[in-house]
This record gives structure tokens, sequence and C-alpha cells, in this order.
């Protein structure tokens, strides 16, 4: 008899094969646990199951499964809530980025030089995830926290890295929601607008956000890019506007701005 052979691992080339291997059970479970906001941070039954497109008894026993397992907790109300398990997730992802890490140092000395509010953020879909904030404690306009997702058009680190996408990159992120959610005074409303102040944002290297996500807040934001060209996160100096007028904004906090995010490019290998 010849001898048995042993099974050998299947391809992994190509999305046909990598669909073999998806668990749709479990990503169920991502697409509920990925429902929950800074602007929703409990959900009833029926909206997590409306909102999954899953039975009602289905939505119950995952969420009785995230429970169980401690990604989840359940109010006296019913409604459910991300539980701090889910927090681990979130922080091991983040001590596994190289950009985080190499970033720290250089965002502690913009910090410390400025004596302002400090973040560094990359693009999720339409959204600035903030993955890093050194906060000054007299900034009161905005409730920021790092794993935030704030409108990207509404901000000074969304709009330099949105400057540099193309046209269609634009077009496929970007979304009448994507206009929604900001309330200053002076926030970007539509997509012909937005455009004209990318334009300006790629020629000049920086980007101002103008209480435009928030009355009473200002800030100016630079890109940070790695060993291949590519703008993969931004870095902002946000501060009052009351105490900042842009001339001071850009006079006082752009420069050290500008070092530091050449020292993080540096950093991630590129020039």
């Amino acid at each position: 008899m010849p001898p048995r052979a042993e099974p050998t691992a299947p391809s992994e080339d190509g999305p046909a094969a990598k669909r073999g291997y998806h668990v749709e059970a479990l990503a169920k479970g991502l697409r509920l646990l990925a429902l929950f906001s800074e602007q929703r941070p409990a959900m009833k039954l029926t909206d997590m199951a409306a909102e999954t497109g899953v039975p009602l008894p289905t939505a119950f026993r995952m969420a009785a499964t995230l429970v169980t397992e401690g990604f989840l907790e359940q109010l006296p109300d019913g409604a459910y809530r991300p539980a701090p398990k889910v927090l681990t997730l979130g922080f091991a992802a983040l001590r596994g980025l190289d950009l985080v890490e190499l970033a720290d140092g250089p965002l502690r000395r913009l910090a410390a030089t400025t004596g302002q509010t400090v973040n560094l953020g990359s693009l999720s879909d339409d959204r600035v995830l903030y993955l890093v904030r050194l906060r000054n404690n007299d900034l009161v306009t905005a409730n920021i926290q790092v794993g935030s997702r704030l409108p990207a058009v509404s901000t000074s680190i969304g709009k330099v890295l949105l400057s540099s996408l193309d046209d269609g990159e634009l077009k496929e992120r970007l979304g009448e929601g994507s206009f929604t959610g900001a309330t200053g005074p002076n926030a970007i409303r539509s997509l012909g607008a937005l455009k004209r102040a990318l334009g300006e944002i790629r020629e000049q290297g920086w980007a101002v956000q103008d209480e435009e996500l928030a009355y009473g807040l200002r800030s100016v934001a630079a890109p940070v890019s790695d060993a291949t060209g590519a703008v993969v996160a931004a870095v902002n100096v946000a501060v009052p506007a009351m105490e900042f007028p842009l001339d001071r904004l850009l006079g006082e906090l752009r420069p050290p701005l500008l070092e530091a995010c050449g020292e993080i490019t540096r950093l991630l290998g590129g020039r």
C-alpha cells in the first residue's frame, strides 16, 4: 500500500480562495461589535438585529455569546454596550502599530514645545480615526479620545489625508453622510467646496481647520509619509480659537508641527 499523503494547506491566493475560509457567524459577530461608536455607545437588541440584517433570535444568540465572552454587557434597561474587554483588543492593535510607537517621541516633544493638544490620526472610510491624543486640559471644545472617529471633511487631519487621494478614491470614500456631524459655523458642506480646499492643501502641504468641526476650535495639520512616499497619517495641533487667530496659529505652531511630521516620516523610512 502506498504511503498516505499528508494533507496540504489550501492555497490562500486570490479572493475566491479566501472567501472559502469565510466564517459567516464570526463575521456577523464582528459586524455587531462594529455597530457601537462614540455617538452610539449602547443599542437595543432590535436595533442591532436591524443594523446587521439578521433575525432577532440570531442577534440574541450573538449578543448573549459576546456577553458570555466578556465583549458586551447588558444594561438594566435591556440595551447592550461594549464591555471593558473590547478595549484590550484596541490597545493591543495600537501597540502593534509601528507608526504609533515611532511617533511617540516626536509627538510628546511637539506637545511640550507648543503647550497645546496634539493628535495623530489615519483615515478609516470617510472618518479620521484618532490613534494618539496628547491633551491640553485647557482645550474643552471637543470631546475626542483615542479611538474616536470624526468626519474627515471637517478636521485638519482628515483634509490632509483626503488631499492625498485622487478623484476616484474621493468619490469611493465620500457620500452625502460624509458632510454631516460637524457643528462649526465654517463646516464644509459639499464635495465641490471640499475639492477646492484640497487643491490648496496639496500645494501648501498643510491644512487648517477653522471652526469647522466645532465652534471655538482651530487646528493645523501636516502629513506623515512612509518609505514608499504614501501619506499614512497626519498630525495636528488643536487650540482654542479665541486664543489663537489664524496668523498666530500658523506663525507659532505650524513650524514645530512640520518639524515633528518630518521627523516621524524619517523614522518610518520616508524622505
